[in-house]
């Protein structure tokens, strides 16, 4: 492959002093779109990275690979300080090269700033499918949280609806170890939207039990927690007689003192009733009113 010089044809080695430091401004800018062969020693870890895991055989095979083909694709970076460069995009290949003993590796350098950085490792994880759901959803978090972005700005910055940055932050709502099954592929999303319509984590917990223990697929599991939540309503307890009562009271006296009333039991036959009132002049209109009925 043949790799894109910058406009005036120097290598990096032109760029750099004897002490391995740019020599100007003007040079860092020159390096600022252009691909080069960076030493690997030379490349810091994106601090941005989404994704957590990586595994082993694929970059065994990605290593072989590369001692065979050499990288197809340039990786990308930012320049830092000094002769040091930072990572964007491009892990999985700076650690298979590195399997493969390469001392250099063909990058692209770009600038970027922090929220860039963490927006381009994301959308490059997620198009080529390489995070797990929670990986996902913790990277859109941290664009909303870190960043200041809303779900809308999140979706255009990564290129999705709305609704998929929303459906994919319901999942770090859901309990840990049902977050360690969506990492490891145990569950699929499918799975776990089902789960997060479930009232409570005990709940949710149980039925992820049960999908392991009984291969349920998605729509096996949308129709268990349909079961569920139908029990739950039928089991309800209707409200009793003297329940009953009480509301038809506190309706009463809603309307005569024309605010909000409740009444409160409490054990035996002793309990209170709270007048609410949302300013002074209304407080002083309940008092009058009060000592008109006393009257």
């Amino acid at each position: 492959m043949t790799h894109q010089k910058p406009a005036l044809g120097r290598g990096l080695d032109a760029l750099l002093g004897t002490d391995g430091q740019l020599r100007s401004e003007e040079d860092a800018r020159a390096l600022v779109g252009g691909i080069f062969e960076l030493p690997i020693r030379s490349i810091l870890p994106n601090p941005f990275q989404p994704r957590q895991e990586f595994d082993a055989e694929a970059l065994e095979s990605l290593s072989i690979s590369i001692e065979q083909l050499g990288i197809v694709q340039p990786i990308t970076v930012r320049a830092t300080k000094g002769d040091e460069f930072e990572l964007i995009s491009g892990e999985r290949r700076l650690r298979a090269a590195k399997l493969a003993g390469l001392t250099e590796i063909p990058a692209y350098i770009r600038p970027a700033k922090n929220a860039q950085m963490l927006e381009m490792a994301l959308v490059e994880n997620v198009q080529r499918e390489e995070l797990n759901p929670i990986e996902v959803a913790l990277g859109y978090q941290r664009l909303v949280s870190e960043y200041n972005l809303t779900q809308e700005e999140v979706a255009k910055r990564v290129g999705k609806q709305r609704s998929t940055i929303t459906n994919f932050l319901r999942l770090l709502h859901l309990p840990p170890k049902i977050q360690v099954g969506l990492r490891e592929g145990v569950v699929t999303p499918g799975h776990a939207r089902a789960l997060l319509s479930l009232p409570d984590d005990r709940t949710k917990q149980r039925v992820f039990t049960e999908i392991q223990r009984d291969h349920l697929n998605v729509r096996e599991t949308e129709h268990r927690v349909r079961s569920l939540t139908k029990q739950r309503k039928t089991s309800r307890k209707p409200p009793s007689a003297s329940a009953l009562q009480l509301k038809q009271l506190e309706g009463q006296l809603r309307t005569s003192l024309g605010t909000k009333v409740a009444i409160q039991r409490k054990s035996g036959e002793s309990g209170q009733i709270v007048i609410h009132y949302f300013s002074d002049e209304e407080l002083s209109r309940l008092i009058e009113l009060l000592d008109q009925s006393h009257d």
